[in-house]
């Protein structure tokens, strides 16, 4: 059941982390994720990566090799409730790392859990679309 004023709020987290992810801004990224030994998250292709400082320290490596990023998103599904919600995109990321470029699209499945009146992005699953 989708909560609007909810619902709003997440998908302005969600927007949060694109533009952590795109601007490669580690500060900002720190900002939308739950800092805590249970986040999860998983790069497409990757390996999970369970608490936020291997977390952390996956982004930090994606943004030191990579010298731009532009993602294109669409909101495929969207379903929030008091405490708990997700945004499932696809995602088309062309990346620039030296000297080449990248484009490659996924589909991401973000999951936010409502923590101390704030939402908190605690799980991003990113699974590559083959083609």
């Amino acid at each position: 059941m989708t909560n609007l004023p909810n619902k709003e709020t997440v998908l302005e987290r969600n927007q949060a982390f694109y533009n952590a992810f795109s601007e490669r801004d580690i500060n900002q990224m720190s900002l939308v994720w739950w800092q805590g030994s249970t986040s999860l998250c998983i790069h497409p292709g990757g390996n999970v990566l369970i608490g936020w400082d291997i977390i952390r320290d996956s982004w930090k490596s994606i943004f030191r090799n990579t010298d731009f990023l532009e993602i294109d998103l669409e909101i495929i599904k969207v379903e929030i409730d008091q405490a708990l919600g997700y945004v499932v995109v696809g995602e088309t990321v062309l990346q620039s790392s030296r000297g080449r470029k990248f484009q490659g699209q996924s589909i991401g499945t973000n999951v936010f859990q409502k923590m101390a009146q704030k939402w908190y992005l605690v799980s991003h699953h990113g699974s590559p679309i083959m083609r």
